[in-house]
C-alpha cells in the first residue's frame, strides 16, 4: 500500500469483494500489524479503514494505491519476511497484552524490533524455544498440523509410569473430550524418592493445542512441574540464552519456505538485518557527530589555557637554576665506590731474586752453587737456625727442631704424664 496524499478519498475503490488484489486481512498480516484472526477482530471492532471508509467485514480486497488505516495511522508497504528465535523465560505470557497486567513476552523484547507475531503460544509456566515473525500469513502456517512440523519438549514429572504405557500414546488420546494426535513419550531419567518418583520425559508432537503435553500427561498419572519447548520443526533452542533473541537468516527463510510465502515476500541477502550489538546507541551516534565535527574543522594544537584549580608554575629566574635556600638542601649520601678485586699476575722472577727471597726467610738459597772464591759459611753444631731465638743461659731454644730433618717433630715424653729429660 503506498499513500498518496494527492489521491481523493471518493469512489469505491478496495470495496468490492468480487475485484482483484489481496484481501484486507493478508495484507495487514503481511505489514505485520497482526495475525489474520486478529486483523479480523480489528476490523469487526470498526478500528479499519480504506481510502477514509471505515470497513464493516474482511471479505474485502485491496489495489494498488488504495490508503489502508488502522486506528487512524496509515498502513505502510508490507517489509520483507523475517523470523527470529526467542528463548522464553518462564513467568512471562505470549500476547501483546495482559488484561491482568502480567508481563508479556512483547514486553521484554529489546528495542529495535520490527512488530513481531508469535508462531503458537506458551503457557506462562512453559519456557523454551518461541517463534517469532513479522508476516502473519507465516505465523498461521507454521501452526497448522498440516505442515507437519514437529515440536520436541522435555518435561518434568512426577509420579511412576512404565515405558510401556507411555508407548500407547502413539496411537492417540481423548482427554475430557479433546483428541489429541500421536505423541511419542521416552523416559529420560527417573529417580525414585520416599514420597514418589521424579522423571525427566522426551516428548514429540505435531499438534499445538493448548497445554497439549501437560494435559496428555496428567491423563496417565504424571503431573509436569517443569516443560521446556527444545525444537519447533528445523529450529532448535541450542545455547540461546533465556531472554535472548536470534534472528534467522534470509537465505534459511529462503531456503525452508519457499513454498509457504509469496516470491514478492521473500527476503533477500544472506545476513540478518537485526543483532544484539547492530543497534548503535545513542551516546555512540552522538560520538561519531562529533568525530565528524572534529574531522572537518580540525583544531590547532597549542598550549592549554589555565584553569582554574590548576597548580600554577614557578617562575624560573633568568640565571638558570635557583640556588639552593640556606638549610634546605640535605647533604648527599655517598655510596662506597665498588671496587673490583685487582687481577694479580705472575710475576716474572728476575735473576736473584730468588736469593733474596731465601735471605727474607731466614735460609741459604742450596740451590745455586757459591760464587767461586767464595767458602759457604759452615754453622756450629746446635746453633739455632736463622730467625731464631738466640741461646740463653740453660742452653739453645727447647723449641727448636733437633738437628737432622728441618721441621721434624721432636721426641718428647711418652704420652701419659711427666717431663722428660733436659736436652
Amino acid at each position: 500500500m503506498v499513500h498518496d496524499p494527492l489521491r481523493t478519498p471518493g469512489g469505491d475503490e478496495g470495496q468490492s469483494p468480487e475485484g482483484g488484489g489481496e484481501r484486507i486481512a493478508k495484507a495487514l498480516a503481511r505489514a505485520g500489524v497482526a495475525s489474520r484472526r486478529e486483523v479480523e477482530r480489528l476490523i469487526a471492532e470498526g478500528r479499519v479503514a480504506i481510502n477514509g471508509r471505515t470497513l464493516a467485514t474482511p471479505a474485502v480486497r485491496i489495489e494498488a494505491g488504495d490508503i489502508l488505516t488502522v486506528d487512524g495511522e496509515v498502513v505502510g508497504d508490507a517489509e520483507p519476511v523475517r523470523l527470529f528465535r526467542y528463548h522464553k523465560p518462564s513467568g512471562l505470557v505470549t500476547s501483546h497484552k495482559d488484561p491482568q497486567g502480567r508481563p508479556t513476552v512483547f514486553q521484554a523484547l529489546p528495542p529495535g524490533l520490527p512488530r513481531l507475531i508469535s508462531v503458537g503460544r506458551l503457557d506462562l509456566a512453559t519456557e523454551g524455544l518461541l517463534l517469532l515473525t513479522n508476516d502473519g500469513g507465516l505465523a498461521r502456517a507454521l501452526e497448522l498440523p498440516s505442515t507437519g512440523l514437529v515440536r520436541r519438549y522435555r518435561a518434568r514429572a512426577f509420579g511412576r509410569i512404565t515405558q510401556d504405557r507411555l508407548d500407547a500414546l502413539k496411537s492417540g488420546v481423548t482427554v475430557d473430550g479433546v483428541r489429541y494426535g500421536p505423541i511419542e513419550a521416552m523416559i529420560d531419567k527417573a529417580r525414585d524418592g520416599a514420597s514418589g518418583a521424579n522423571l525427566w520425559i522426551s516428548v514429540t508432537l505435531s499438534e499445538g493445542k493448548n497445554r497439549e503435553v501437560r494435559k496428555v500427561l496428567e491423563s496417565v498419572g504424571l503431573k509436569v512441574n517443569r516443560l521446556i519447548r527444545l525444537a519447533y520443526g528445523p529450529f532448535a533452542l541450542s545455547t540461546l540464552p533465556p531472554g535472548e533473541i536470534e534472528e534467522v537468516g534470509p537465505r534459511v527463510i529462503r531456503e525452508l519456505f519457499s513454498d509457504l510465502i509469496p516470491p514478492e515476500d521473500l527476503p533477500k541477502g544472506d545476513k540478518p538485518k537485526w543483532s544484539r550489538r547492530a543497534p548503535v546507541s545513542e551516546k555512540r551516534r552522538e560520538g561519531a557527530g562529533e568525530a565528524v565535527v572534529s574531522a572537518e574543522a580540525p583544531e590547532t594544537r597549542g598550549r592549554p589555557a589555565y584553569k582554574a584549580g590548576w597548580a600554577r608554575p614557578k617562575p624560573k629566574p633568568p640565571g638558570g637554576r635557583p640556588p639552593p635556600k640556606p638549610g634546605s638542601r640535605k647533604p648527599e649520601s655517598r655510596k662506597p665506590e665498588s671496587r673490583k678485586p685487582e687481577s694479580r699476575k705472575p710475576e716474572s722472577r728476575k735473576p736473584g731474586s730468588r736469593k733474596v727471597d731465601a735471605e727474607r726467610a731466614g735460609k741459604t738459597d742450596i740451590s745455586r752453587p757459591p760464587a767461586a772464591g767464595k767458602a759457604r759459611p759452615v754453622k756450629p753444631s746446635g746453633s739455632p737456625p736463622a730467625g731464631g731465638r738466640p741461646p740463653g743461659p740453660r742452653g739453645p731454644n727447647r723449641s727448636a727442631s733437633p738437628p737432622g730433618r728441618p721441621g721434624a717433630p721432636r721426641k718428647g715424653p711418652p704420652k701419659g704424664g711427666g717431663r722428660g729429660p733436659r736436652g
